[in-house]
C-alpha cells in the first residue's frame, strides 16, 4: 500500500510547542493527509506526541532522529517508535564532522550499519535522508553516497530526496531506479529556478524536475 504522509519538517514553525503541535496536526488531516513524518518539532513527551497523533487521526510514517540520539540512546528510540506504531527510523542527514573525505563517509557508513542492524533485531527499519553534499566525490569518481550503497547493509534503507539529488546535479530518477529494493520511503520535492538561476524547492508539478519519466 502506497502511503501519502506530510513531512512535519516543512511545518517545523508551527510545531515549537504542544499546543501548537495538536493543532498543526488537525490541520494537516483537515488538508487530506492521513499521515506524517515526524521531523523539526519541539519538546514534547513521546507519550503526549502520541495522543496527539492519535486525536488528529493520523499515522506516524516515519521520524527524523539525531544521529547522536540513536548512537546513545538507542533503547528510548525504539521506545518512541513502538509507541507511535512506526516502522521507519529516519536519519535526517549525516553530521558535518564525517563530510568531505572517503574516510568519513566510511566512518559514517560502518557505525550507521550497526545502528540499522540493532534496530532490524527490533523489527524496525533505519532510513538515511540526503541532502546534495552525497553526490560529491571524494575519492576519483566515487561519491559519498556510492559509498553509503555499497558499504552499509541492506537492511539500512535510503530515503531519496529529489529535490537534493536534483541540486546536486543529479538524476532523480536514475537513483530510483538504483535504489531498487533498499528505498520503501522517498521524499518527493520539486525543484523550480529562480531569477538568478538558482535552484528553489516547489511543489511537485510546479518545478522542472522530469516527472514522468
Amino acid at each position: 500500500m502506497t502511503q501519502i504522509a506530510a513531512q512535519m519538517y516543512t511545518l517545523r514553525d508551527e510545531m515549537k510547542t504542544p499546543e501548537q503541535m495538536g493543532e498543526t496536526l488537525k490541520r494537516v488531516k483537515a488538508v487530506g493527509y492521513d499521515a506524517v513524518q515526524l521531523s523539526g518539532h519541539g519538546p514534547v513527551e513521546p507519550q503526549r506526541m502520541a495522543g496527539m497523533v492519535r486525536e488528529a487521526g493520523l499515522a506516524v510514517a516515519a521520524t527524523h532522529v539525531s544521529f547522536e540520539r540513536l548512537e546513545q540512546e538507542l533503547d528510548a528510540v525504539v521506545a518512541d517508535h513502538r509507541l507511535w506504531q512506526c516502522p521507519y527510523v529516519g536519519i535526517g542527514s549525516m553530521p558535518a564532522p564525517f563530510h568531505g573525505s572517503l574516510e568519513g563517509a566510511r566512518t559514517f557508513a560502518r557505525r550507521a550499519g550497526e545502528i540499522a542492524r540493532r534496530l532490524q533485531d527490533q523489527g524496525l527499519t533505519l532510513i538515511y535522508h540526503n541532502h546534495n553534499f552525497e553526490f560529491h566525490r571524494v575519492d576519483g569518481p566515487t561519491r559519498i553516497y556510492d559509498v553509503l550503497l555499497q558499504e552499509t547493509p541492506g537492511c539500512l534503507q535510503f530515503e531519496l530526496d529529489t529535490y537534493w539529488v536534483q541540486a546536486a546535479g543529479g538524476d532523480p530518477a536514475y537513483w530510483i531506479r538504483q535504489l531498487s529494493g533498499r528505498m520503501d520511503v522517498i521524499h518527493f520535492k520539486d525543484m523550480a529556478a529562480a531569477a538568478d538561476g538558482t535552484g528553489i524547492m516547489a511543489e511537485v508539478g510546479e518545478g522542472n524536475l522530469n516527472w514522468p519519466e
